[in-house]
């Protein structure tokens, strides 16, 4: 048994994807709201390499901007290497010698549009590459119609022979179902020594990665296989078609791991549209048209009802959410109800039992326990106590053409319906508002104010 050797990772991205139609690289393509690469990366990061070298080419600025924002604790562990021209995946690796020459231990080469892999997948294949002992480790699948893929080829003893690409093999081969996945594992060394001995003799002249286990057997190095058994895991996307076929397997996969593991009830499986990162409570019921998206956490027995869609943000326990609202980056404390057509944004929070009704909008706000505002009402950069009641109709003009300014409203005030209030401004508590009143200065606590501008009519004790 070999022992285990430290562990770098090359990650190839440069390639535009032209099978895609479309003039974004295929690797920021998105599956399930993320970038195929940062899945990628998201694997090879859980075996904890040294570093993770990403080759990029097209559009290698967008690419390096995306993972930084994705992963901003690895930046010390990522480099980005540039492959000037896109002369075949052999080219790709050798482009990665200036940063690697010299290194010992083991180089896993992967795709950035093999966004499925699972990283207990990569460890299990790394350690099978430890224990053989070999100079290279090639994963493959079999598969019923293998065909456009490069086939695995074996003598009489099921020892490996090489890889033929779908172009350049013969009738014979073509018959082969063991297919080449495009995840390897190489002794560095002699990675980059068998990488200078490739030619581009095949119908597309370039330089084939898949070329160097065949060289290195020839050397009388030893080659190992790992047969995997999920094709569609490591399968990469090259087509919108696929993609969306992912997307849904994704989702599948998701809902049915959300009933059977977590207790959440979906009204129609096949109309809700759900993140793998999300977290559900159970007896929570989802209506059809949902969407969860991103990191969002949604506790028990809440209700998320039709047309509703939810990112970046944690849900309590108890929580209704009525038709059509759109909840982003905020939080929702246990026993609140939200709409119909009710709009959270901005790291807006709602304490417990409070109420946003029809046609609010809230913007980076805070709502005290118990406070309700039911409807046609625009909260903006306002802070708003327990027990209050917001009129239909109320505004927090926040903004003078030039800058935000904060509302405050004290607990047990009751804002008249068609209330203006023109910020930076203060309610105190137990106050009242008249409907329709502009209320352009602070409203002392328990004091009655109405009119335009807003006058003091008279003390509430």
């Amino acid at each position: 048994m070999g022992q285990t050797q430290a562990l770098d990772v090359i990650i190839m991205a440069a390639g535009l994807g032209t099978r895609m139609k479309s003039n974004c690289a295929k690797v920021l393509h998105k599956l399930d709201g993320r970038t195929l690469i940062s899945h990628v990366c998201r694997a090879a990061f859980v075996l904890q390499p040294r570093s993770v070298y990403v080759v990029v080419g097209h559009q290698a600025e967008v690419v390096q901007s995306a993972l930084e924002s994705e992963f901003p604790s690895q930046l010390d562990r990522i480099t980005f290497v540039p492959q000037r021209e896109q002369r075949g995946t052999g080219d790709a690796v050798m482009a990665t010698e200036s940063v690697l020459h010299g290194r010992d231990g083991t180089v896993m080469v992967l795709s950035g549009d093999v966004p499925l892999v699972k990283a207990a997948t990569l460890t299990n294949f790394f350690e099978a590459h430890n224990r053989q002992g070999a100079a290279c480790t090639l994963m493959s699948v079999r598969m019923e119609n293998p065909t456009g893929y490069g086939r695995v080829a074996r003598n009489e003893g099921g020892e490996f022979l090489k890889i033929v690409e779908q172009k350049d093999a013969s009738d014979e081969e073509r018959q082969i179902r063991e297919i080449n996945v495009g995840i390897y594992c190489f002794d560095n060394a002699k990675l980059f020594a068998a990488l200078k001995q490739i030619k581009p003799n095949n119908s597309q002249g370039e330089f084939y990665l898949t070329d160097v286990p065949a060289i290195l057997k020839s050397q009388g190095d030893k080659i190992a296989v790992y047969l995997h058994n999920d094709a569609r895991e490591v399968s990469g996307i090259n087509t919108r078609a696929e993609l969306a076929e992912f997307e849904n397997l994704l989702r599948r996969n998701t809902i049915r791991r959300l009933m059977i593991e977590s207790g959440v009830t979906f009204i129609d499986p096949s109309h809700a549209y759900i993140s793998a990162e999300a977290q559900i409570g159970r007896d929570t019921v989802i209506y059809p048209d949902v969407h969860i998206q991103g990191a969002t956490i949604i506790g028990e027995a809440c209700e998320i009802h039709q047309g509703s869609r939810i990112v970046n943000s944690h849900v309590g326990n108890r929580v209704t959410i009525k038709d059509h609202c759109l909840v982003l980056d905020s939080e929702i404390a246990d026993d609140c109800g939200v709409g119909p057509f009710a709009h959270l944004r901005m790291n807006t929070r709602m304490e417990e039992r409070a109420v946003v009704g029809n046609f609010v909008e809230v913007k980076k706000s805070h709502i005290g326990s118990g406070t309700k505002s039911m409807h046609l009402t625009y909260l903006g950069d306002a802070t708003i106590g327990e027990d209050t009641n917001i009129g239909a109709g109320t505004i927090t003009c926040n903004y003078d053409g030039k800058n935000k300014h904060p509302t405050v409203i004290e607990d047990h005030v009751r804002i008249g319906s068609d209330t203006m209030l023109v910020a930076p401004v203060r309610v105190g508590s137990g106050a009242v508002t008249g409907a329709g009143s502009v209320v352009t200065q602070d409203v002392p606590p328990k004091t009655l104010v109405a009119g335009v501008p807003a006058k003091e009519k008279k003390k509430l004790e």
